[in-house]
């Protein structure tokens, strides 16, 4: 199941502006890197070469992670709820084992920072995701407890 993700026209700039950077000046400096590990000579017990191969190997995970992000998402404000449900791209407030909590109901890409992000596949997102406001849910902890959620309000993220 392919949930869709919502960007913020901010997000989505940051995103592409950290895809240019890794696809220009960072694949240059990891190049870079290498030919200079390489130059050392024996490539079996080089730890730099090594530690660049890597390094060059995670840029290339997220770049791969970028662009399939940035070609599915959706740029804007998702269109608004009418039912009065939880969905993603959504500021949730709930009472969380006693406690009041907010957190984004998303990606941590779309984030800027400011507030906790659960996932909608994590045991959080999956028990509050479609729920309505006012309802009250709940999720196996890690630990095997039970966590009883009770949703105050949802707001889209912006």
């Amino acid at each position: 199941m392919s949930t869709q993700t919502w960007l913020t026209q901010e997000a989505a700039d940051r995103l592409r502006a950290e895809l240019e950077n890794l696809e220009g000046p960072g694949r240059k400096e990891v190049t870079a890197k290498i030919e200079a590990a390489r130059a050392e000579g024996d490539l079996k017990e080089n730890g730099g070469y090594h530690a660049a191969r890597d390094e060059q190997g995670k840029m290339e995970a997220r770049i791969r992670q970028l662009k399939q992000m940035l070609e599915n998402a959706h740029i804007g404000t998702p269109p608004a709820i009418a039912d009065g449900k939880v969905g993603a791209g959504m500021v949730v407030t709930a009472e969380i084992a006693g406690d009041e909590m907010k957190f984004l109901l998303g990606s941590r890409e779309i984030s800027s920072g400011d507030l906790d992000v659960y996932s909608e596949k994590s045991p959080l997102g999956e028990a509050v995701m479609g729920a309505e406001i006012g309802a009250t849910v709940s999720y196996t902890a890690p630990n095997g407890r039970e966590i009883i959620v009770v949703i105050k309000s949802a707001e889209f993220y912006s």
